[in-house]
């Protein structure tokens, strides 16, 4: 897993890319928590960075959906009717 310390909120933020289940299985409650308010505070230097958060919380969702869940307006995910 690829992990780095953000200095000014001092929460892990993993690459999706090396995420596996293993590493979605170590997240707490609390990891998932803070990985939502930084996306709540949308505080980024630059726009990968909220990218990036989006993409692990997103993998969260279908790895550990009970983890995720008070989370998933965050991912505004809906549904469209193409037809």
């Amino acid at each position: 897993m690829s992990c780095r310390r953000l200095s000014t909120s001092g929460v892990l933020s993993m690459s999706v890319q090396n995420l596996s289940k293993q590493d979605v299985a170590a997240l707490t409650a609390e990891d998932v928590a803070q990985l939502a308010q930084r996306l709540e505070n949308d505080d980024y230097t630059d726009a990968f960075e909220g990218l990036r958060d989006w993409h692990l919380l997103r993998a969260i969702a279908f790895q550990r959906e009970d983890l995720a869940e008070p989370y998933l307006y965050l991912l505004d995910n809906e549904t469209y009717d193409e037809a």
